[in-house]
């Protein structure tokens, strides 16, 4: 099956992110990451080792509960495009 168009925006802001070596702020980093987890319907919840970070990251994915794939894709790109028009 061939992507769409959203399909390949989607990987190539992915791509944009993991390949950027600054750090992200915090409130970026939460966001992308619900959305990303959204988008590519991964249901795991957080794991890691910190309760704090696991439970910021459960409330991001909370919030993003309502969305479908196709619109948490572009609120990933949407943010990736911001943060990277208006970071100082």
């Amino acid at each position: 099956m061939k992507p769409s168009k959203l399909d390949i925006e989607f990987q190539k802001a992915v791509d944009s992110i993991n390949g950027h070596k600054d750090p992200f702020p915090a409130d970026v980093l939460l966001r992308l990451y619900a959305y990303y987890k959204r988008a590519t319907n991964d249901e795991d919840r957080p794991s890691g080792g910190k309760p704090l970070i696991n439970a910021f990251k459960t409330n991001a994915l909370f919030q993003t509960q309502h969305l479908t794939v196709d619109e948490a894709k572009e609120l990933y790109i949407e943010t990736v495009k911001n943060y990277f028009i208006y970071r100082k």
